[in-house]
This record gives structure tokens, C-alpha cells and sequence, in this order.
């Protein structure tokens, strides 16, 4: 496992030791899973731009067309 030195302000240092102890967790667990949840956001955006890329553009605009018309009735 590796160690992470991070510089952070110290009133948000304060508040994120506030957050971990709302939910009774270390800050250790609050960063880790803060970080697990950034990845995993850049991997679902990393995923959707990858299959946008190989999409037709014709017919996901027919798509949200459909949607539009079906929100719009």
C-alpha cells in the first residue's frame, strides 16, 4: 500500500475531518473513498466518451428526438 502526502488548506482540513467523523470513519477511509468514487467517475465518462465515439450521430439524435416528443405530450 502507498502513503499519499497531501497539502490541503486548513479549514478544509477541518471540514473533512468534520465529514469523517459524521460518518464515524478515519479520514484515511474518507480520502480512500472519495478516490474511489473520482475513478470511478472517470471511468464511466471515459467509457460513454469511447462508445459515443463510435456511435451514429443520426440516429442518437433520433433518439432524443423520440424522448423530446414523449416528454412534451
Amino acid at each position: 500500500m502507498a502513503t499519499l502526502t497531501v497539502r490541503l488548506p486548513d479549514d478544509k482540513h477541518m471540514r473533512l475531518k468534520a465529514l469523517a467523523k459524521r460518518k464515524h470513519i478515519s479520514i484515511n477511509k474518507l480520502m480512500e473513498e472519495l478516490s474511489t468514487q473520482a475513478i470511478a467517475e472517470f471511468d464511466a465518462e471515459t467509457r460513454f466518451r469511447v462508445m459515443a465515439a463510435k456511435g451514429d450521430v443520426a440516429k442518437g439524435l433520433a433518439i432524443l428526438d423520440k424522448l423530446d416528443s414523449s416528454f412534451s405530450s
